[in-house]
């Protein structure tokens, strides 16, 4: 960044209202939202030394995090380039946050495995597997004898095209979202729920306090992390964040002995185990044609796992959640201030477990260094102004 640049972007701070020796010193920052991604913007300004409270109306992860697949890659759907650099970045920060973590987030590094019988679908793997490499991705082809080592006991039926991406893995989203908490609050952060936002107070044009049932909170930057409720909560404040809905059906059982190592893409059936030993299925991550989520749905779910993973019938349906993804219009995070505005930063991610620790870093370094990340670029707020 030149200077020059840079030198605009800090009057921006102090023509916004923010001004630089409050911007430099102690931030108010106003964190709503207590997902994945609210959770890890907290954590790393609170880090940085602002001021941070974090706002969530029911209780933390309470949202599309608990319902959440939460498979951290940047694998075959991430496209354009520049997103799939994005969700590259986001893997490689994972790794970090689980160093500075010490271990406690209990982050699954077992790659991915997914294949497909004869036809269209197995076509397109090949595709989007040279694609991959020719980017640079640890992905590659593999027979079904290596395919059924990298998954003992797995039956995966006609093979026509396999891959496994070895870099990647898989989280709880729930404690995970309980770790960078309780680092937040120990670092000062405040963690208010049920906390539910009625109204914004504005002067200037500028964000200036959060009202909540509680009372009001003074802010110099409101930060939006408030998945599906961000598109209302940024109406507030006089921006568009248009969000598609994109409902996700998932099925959970009762912890089992563990038996799997990675991330199973079946056809039709995508399947993890979490580090407690509980399985979690679901069928599609463009969105479930449905929104039922009875047991008989979750059994549905279930079935057609078993189909290529036997011990799954060894275990109960202990719970079927329907979550609805942060599914931005164009599926592509948006992220950033909007232009011109310095009080209000935005933070609507689709792939948000994958990208929640880079986003929290980087939104860090933009809010309390007055600069701006230039690999966000393509997923700023004005492409919708």
């Amino acid at each position: 960044m030149n200077r020059r640049r840079f030198l605009s972007l800090g009057a921006g701070l102090a023509a916004g209202g923010v001004g630089l020796a409050r911007a430099e010193a102690r931030p108010r920052v106003v964190v709503v939202g207590a997902g994945i991604v609210g959770a890890s913007i907290a954590y790393h300004l609170a880090r940085r030394g602002a001021a941070v409270t974090i706002c969530e109306k029911e209780h933390p992860a309470a949202g599309a995090t608990s319902k959440s697949f939460a498979w951290i890659n940047s694998t075959f759907s991430k496209q354009p380039r520049a997103y799939y650099e994005l969700n590259l970045a986001g893997m490689a920060a994972w790794r970090r946050f689980e160093d500075e973590m010490e271990g406690a987030l209990r982050v699954l590094w077992g790659g991915s495995v997914e294949w497909y019988p004869p036809g269209g679908e197995a076509d397109q793997l090949r595709v989007d597997l040279r694609r991959h490499q020719g980017w640079g991705y640890a992905t590659r082809g593999v027979e079904e004898t290596e395919l059924q080592a990298l998954v003992p006991g797995l039956l995966p039926g006609p093979v026509a095209a396999a891959a496994f991406s070895e870099q990647e893995g898989a989280v709880d989203p729930v404690h995970a979202v309980r770790v960078l908490l309780a680092s937040a609050e120990r670092l000062g952060a405040r963690l208010l729920y049920p906390a539910t936002v009625t109204g914004l107070d504005r002067a200037g044009g500028r964000v200036t306090g959060v009202r909540t049932a509680a009372g009001t909170l003074d802010s110099d930057v409101l930060v939006l992390a408030a998945g599906t409720g961000t598109t209302a909560l940024a109406a507030l404040a006089g921006v568009r964040v248009p969000l598609k809905d994109s409902p996700g059906v998932l099925a959970h059982s009762s912890p089992l002995p563990p038996r799997l190592e990675r991330v199973v893409l079946a056809p039709g059936a995508h399947v993890v185990q979490r580090h407690d030993g509980r399985v979690v299925t679901g069928s599609s991550f463009g969105g479930t044609p449905g929104t039922d989520a009875g047991p008989a749905a979750g059994r549905t779910l279930t079935d057609a796992a078993a189909r290529f993973l036997p011990f799954l019938k060894d275990g109960s349906l202990e719970a079927v959640t329907l979550g609805w993804r942060v599914m931005p219009e164009d599926e592509l995070p948006i992220v950033g201030f909007p232009e011109g505005r310095r009080d209000l930063y935005i933070a609507a991610m689709h792939s948000g477990v994958t990208l929640a620790p880079l986003v929290g870093r980087l939104a860090a370094t933009e809010i309390k260094d007055g600069v701006q990340v230039e690999s966000l670029d393509p997923f700023r707020p004005a492409r919708y102004a």
